[in-house]
């Protein structure tokens, strides 16, 4: 099964895919979408569509997953902004018929770190641990492949239907283990 994971943000989305092959999670790819610098709003919504819909295309997931926003509620135009980017990413997984799952960070921390008070660097290289990269992924890239990661051990618990599957089907998660690729 392939999991798309998406941390939403108006300036950089992050992405990361991976799939179970066996009793294993391998990393297939991650990356961040980003709009052109000091382009306007609409604009850098339009990107953000735009290169979600071709990594949908490129990697055909069969799984979505997105980091629930966690905003300080002392910038709300922050909050407003980064909320209007994740609605794009929301319409643009259901366009492919997907329904994501949606993950606080702190669950995805505590899944990949053992904590859900981890740092940015933490999840990054225990991300890049678990994956076997060469190197850690950037923040965006690293939360994105946490929340697959966190997706997936979740998938295999008790046989439960997958959440975020697509809506075209039903799906049953399977029983992954995560390790290194070699």
């Amino acid at each position: 099964m392939r999991i798309l994971g998406i941390d939403p943000g108006s300036t950089a989305t992050g992405y990361g895919v991976i799939e179970g092959q066996a009793a294993a999670l391998v990393h297939v790819a991650h990356g961040t979408v980003r709009p052109p610098r000091g382009a306007a709003l609409p604009d850098r919504l339009v990107a953000i569509q735009e290169g979600i819909a071709e990594l949908i295309e490129a990697h055909r997931p069969d799984v979505a997953v997105l980091e629930r926003v966690f905003v300080r509620a002392d910038n709300p135009r922050s909050a407003l902004v980064l909320g209007q980017a994740r609605g794009v990413a929301l319409v643009t997984l259901a366009s492919a018929g997907l329904t994501p799952s949606e993950l606080t960070p702190q669950e995805v921390k505590a899944a990949v770190v053992g904590t859900g008070n981890a740092t940015k660097a933490q999840v990054q290289q225990m991300v890049k641990r678990l994956l076997g990269l060469e190197k850690a992924p950037g923040q965006d890239a690293a939360d994105a492949l946490a929340a697959a990661i966190c997706r997936a051990a979740q998938g295999r618990l008790a046989g439960l239907p997958a959440r975020g599957t697509r809506s075209r089907g039903s799906s049953r998660a399977g029983a992954w283990v995560v390790r290194r690729a070699r």
